[in-house]
């Protein structure tokens, strides 16, 4: 029996959108803590409504520029909370990403 290969080419393609808001008070933060959707700017500096639906891909929060892990944070399409406790100093930045994927076969 003859061997065949089946050659299928797959390609992955993301999009991402980032949101930011700086703080300018102190914010005592404690498990459930959140903050809504609509504090965040986007990337032209417009105001949000809403973060975008994530269906296929995941959410991102970098706290002073320094990614956070998964579990400290959940993300919805209206508000970012807190899973954890303390405090984030005024003038903190806070950044939303947003990466949804898209296969092509």
């Amino acid at each position: 029996m003859a061997l065949s290969l089946i050659n299928i080419h797959v390609n992955v393609s993301a999009t991402s959108s980032r949101f930011f808001d700086v703080l300018t008070a102190p914010l005592v933060v404690t498990n459930g803590t959140k903050i809504l959707a609509t504090a965040f700017l986007n990337d032209s500096g417009v105001a949000v409504t809403t973060f975008p639906a994530v269906t296929n891909g995941y959410y991102n929060f970098y706290l002073n520029g320094v990614l956070q892990e998964g579990g400290s944070y959940t993300i919805s399409e209206t508000e970012l909370t807190f899973n954890v406790a303390g405090t984030i100093a005024a003038g903190t930045p806070l950044v939303v990403e947003a990466v949804e994927l898209a296969t092509v076969i």
